[in-house]
């Protein structure tokens, strides 16, 4: 998934073994799967109300991320019955609700 490392300030790390992650500052801001089915982790909105009008879109391809779902983490499948534009978007958007907690200091600089 390039497209996350191609954001400002992003880079790639593996907190945990066979985890990849995108991160800007010190916080991920998408998991990018390691299981058969390629996914990503990512957080689509706010809180789990906002994060759940993607379960309702995509009842097969959108979950719920275990531990983080509350905060309104979705696990989201790549290559399903989500576009693959909306996948971006949803990265952007993941992205951008990281940064925006971000002490400004660690942001980047567009």
């Amino acid at each position: 998934m390039a497209h996350s490392l191609n954001k400002p300030g992003a880079w790639q790390d593996e907190p945990w073994e066979g985890d990849v992650v995108a991160k800007v500052g010190g916080k991920i801001f998408v998991f990018l799967g390691s299981g058969e089915t390629p996914s990503i982790g990512v957080k689509c909105g706010r809180d789990r109300d906002d994060a759940d009008e993607w379960l309702q879109r995509y009842p097969d391809d959108a979950r719920v991320m275990p531990y983080i779902g509350r905060s309104g983490w979705n696990t989201l499948t790549v290559g399903g019955a989500i576009p693959d534009d909306e996948i971006l978007e949803a990265i952007d958007t993941s992205y951008d609700h990281v940064v925006s907690k971000l002490p400004k200091r660690e942001r980047p600089h567009h």
